[in-house]
């Protein structure tokens, strides 16, 4: 991932928060079936390793955990907030007319190789651990629990498991940082007044009073 200065971060508690926040990741692998990406829910677990570990499964079909199995160092992209942004946006726009559309957006990358398993117990305890987390807002939450446990028995079949410590994360924070402190708030402004949640939630991130950050 092409990071300016500007634009990286890597505080390892800022990167993990953008990780759990996001809730689809992308797994790219190549192997001999060439490149394969898939997108799915992963689990971080923050304390094992020096970065982190995310676990997540497969559709046995998917020949994608065979490249994992094989040893294919893998990517997993977790793409979080994003925004189009006009250079009607900029104070500068005014000034001299000089500006020029961009995206902003925040993104983690992390590489590493995966563990695959198939073994029942961690299988159900990874299905289980993903469906609290995304049930647990609710206000009465579905649990593996609730369904047949050999119609469970014959779904934890049908998947492979994958344990994948992170050997290195690459973090990019794109919040016109290279801009004046005029044209962030600007930035800020105008997403933070669009219509669009999408542009509402990535003004969030930037910070009031942001300073102007070199190319």
């Amino acid at each position: 991932m092409y990071t300016p200065r500007a634009f990286a971060f890597d505080d390892l508690p800022e990167l993990h928060q953008l990780i759990q926040h996001t809730r689809l990741a992308q797994l790219v692998t190549v192997g001999e079936q060439g490149l394969q990406a898939s997108h799915l829910p992963l689990l971080l677990k923050p304390d094992e390793g020096p970065h982190g570990t995310l676990y997540g499964h497969l559709a046995k079909a998917n020949r994608q955990w065979q490249d994992l199995q094989s040893g294919s160092q893998a990517l997993v992209i977790f793409a979080s907030a994003e925004a189009y942004v006009s250079p009607s946006f900029y104070p500068a726009k005014a000034e001299h007319g000089k500006v020029v559309p961009t995206w902003n957006y925040l993104a983690v990358h992390a590489y590493g190789q995966a563990d695959v398993f198939t073994d029942t117990e961690r299988l159900l305890a990874l299905v289980s651990a993903l469906t609290d987390r995304h049930e647990s807002a609710r206000a009465q939450p579905w649990k593996v629990s609730d369904a047949p446990d050999d119609y469970i028995q014959g779904m934890l079949k049908a998947i492979v498991g994958f344990a994948l410590p992170i050997e290195r994360l690459l973090g990019k924070r794109k919040l016109s940082q290279n801009r004046s402190a005029a044209d962030i708030a600007g930035v800020r402004d105008g997403l933070a007044a669009s219509p669009d949640v999408r542009d509402q939630t990535l003004a969030r991130f930037i910070p009031q009073g942001a300073p102007h950050a070199p190319d």
